[in-house]
């Protein structure tokens, strides 16, 4: 098999994240830089805008997330998900968050009228892309990653906080880390449920 299945594998949901990466941070910077500007994007709008924490900035997030999640949910269930968020999540090095520019969006549906309505799906392809291709590329060096969705619990605090630019739509986050214990097996459908193969012997 190629080396590219090979990595495909390698990409798992790692929800167990240290700190022990040998790799400078700066170096995992660049990394998710190169690969994100590589990623395709529809009419090479490159509408992906990405925001990369470290250290205490990192540890901002996700102190936001437990006290928005302690927020909305019963005293019962809250120490479960404080667990989960400081050994999978806020137990790692850094996260990435992923955004699109609804401007550049807005900009291409005047430019573009005829595929106005698929635009934004197109911003949330390309956008998927982007994620898949860092994670891959962090798989690559060893280090675990996971992709989160707590958008509507911090999306304008983060703005707040961060200084996030109003037009700029959270999409997800990516907390990632050294890998501190190895993923569950995978389970996959089989063939027949999921692929439609015509015409292989014509």
């Amino acid at each position: 098999m190629s080396s590219f299945y090979e990595l495909q594998k390698k990409r798992r949901s790692i929800y167990a994240l240290g700190k022990n990466v040998d790799i400078s941070k700066e170096e995992i910077t660049d990394l998710i830089k190169n690969v994100v500007n590589e990623s395709p994007t529809a009419y090479n709008s490159m509408s992906n805008r990405i925001v990369i924490l470290w250290g205490e900035e990192h540890n901002k997030l996700w102190e936001l997330v437990k006290a928005s999640i302690k927020a909305v949910v019963s005293e019962e269930d809250y120490p479960s998900s404080e667990q989960k968020i400081n050994c999978a999540f806020q137990s790692g090095i850094g996260t990435i968050l992923f955004y699109e520019d609804s401007k550049t969006i807005e900009e291409l549906k005047k430019k573009f009228p005829l595929y106005a309505e698929s635009f934004p799906k197109y911003a949330q392809q390309s956008n998927g892309m982007s994620q898949y291709a860092v994670w891959t590329a962090l798989a690559e060096k060893g280090i675990g990653a996971s992709l989160q969705h707590y958008n509507e619990l911090i999306e304008d605090k983060l703005r707040e906080i961060f200084n996030i630019p109003s037009e700029w739509i959270l999409i997800s986050q990516m907390p990632f880390g050294s890998k501190e214990a190895a993923p569950n097996e995978k389970n996959y459908l089989s063939d027949d449920e999921r692929f439609k193969v015509l015409g292989l012997d014509g």
